[in-house]
């Protein structure tokens, strides 16, 4: 069986980093063939063509066929999975109303021509920021092709939650779950330690035992530092997140496909499950089950978790009403 799986901003650094993963068999397994169609904007080409020779000469036994262009169209023809990478990134003086014309400018038409070619089963996942409302364009202009098709990555916000609370306890990251992210995938976001485990056991009493306060250690470190950490990562590095963002993108489609044990993080629909407006891309904990994400239900919010989460719900609606101004929804 081949699975055929598009990926749009190919040439840039995550994409790049992408793919020899993917043609590798870590997103889908080490018996699924691979068609790759890589989709960039004119400018990118080069950079992609060149990806595209050196998937060639790594000789990939999965890897059944390569394609580079810049026509939708063409690039998404029968496409099975979609990785939406490229995205406009916010330049110097770019006003927030720029950004989301920019990009609804890419998402709208790339929305459209997934409707228009895309296989029947089609999944989307959008890594481009702002990855939230970027998939609220693009799923509002795929007309016939289900809203829970689409979805957006917060799995790095997860991924560096739970390397966080590792790093605190001492202990392997594996030994880390349920810690998911709540709302936008901004600063505003919310990463909730009041359900997670360590080992199976509830972290909150480990942490009690580290850390002499833990609400406030919880709100003054170690919320500010996951939702700030892309930020720290370019002051260190020079440049922004490619490997880790390529990892969580695989983590993500992975789980997609084959299902999950446990919670995760994914920016959702919402059907007004827990108070957030329906229609909203909103990250919430969810499980893959059959293909399809599902939100996880009926946990209890303490008053500081329902404000976070509220101050961040807020800021997707001021963005969707934004873009809905602009036309693009």
């Amino acid at each position: 069986m081949t699975t055929t799986i598009t990926l749009t901003g190919a040439g840039g650094q995550i994409g790049y980093a992408l793919l020899f993963r993917i043609a590798a068999g870590d997103l889908l397994g080490p018996d699924e063939k691979v068609r790759l169609r890589l989709l960039e904007i004119p400018r990118g080409l080069a950079a992609a063509e060149g990806a595209a020779l050196e998937l060639q000469d790594g000789a990939f036994d999965l890897l059944e066929h390569v394609e580079v262009t810049d026509d939708a169209a063409v690039g998404f023809d029968g496409c099975d999975l979609a990785l939406l990478v490229g995205a406009r990134p916010r330049g110097p003086g770019m006003e927030r109303g720029d950004l989301l014309a920019a990009n609804g400018g890419i998402f709208g038409p790339q929305g459209r021509a997934i409707a228009e070619n895309a296989a029947r089963g089609v999944r989307v996942t959008v890594v481009g920021n702002p990855a939230n409302t970027n998939t609220l364009i693009a799923a509002a202009h795929a007309d016939g092709i289900p809203a829970e098709r689409f979805s957006a990555l917060t799995r790095l916000d997860e991924n560096r939650a739970r390397a966080q609370l590792a790093q605190t306890l001492g202990v392997p990251v594996g030994t880390i779950a349920r810690v998911p992210i709540w709302g936008n995938h901004s600063a505003t976001q919310f990463p909730d330690v009041s359900h997670a485990t360590v080992a199976g056991l509830p972290v909150v009493p480990a942490l009690e035992k580290i850390v002499d306060d833990v609400p406030t250690w919880l709100d003054e470190t170690f919320v500010p530092r996951v939702a700030k950490r892309g930020a720290e990562i370019i002051q260190v590095r020079g440049s922004s997140s490619v490997a880790s963002a390529a990892n969580a993108t695989i983590d993500h489609v992975r789980d997609w496909v084959a299902g999950t044990e446990d919670w995760t993080s994914a920016g959702v629909v919402s059907h007004g499950e827990y108070g957030v407006p329906e229609g909203l891309i909103c990250s919430f904990p969810v499980r893959a089950i059959d293909g399809e994400w599902r939100i996880v239900e009926g946990l209890e919010l303490d008053d500081r978790a329902r404000a976070r989460i509220d101050a961040s719900v807020a800021e997707l609606v001021e963005e969707r009403d934004a873009v809905r101004a602009l036309g693009l929804l």
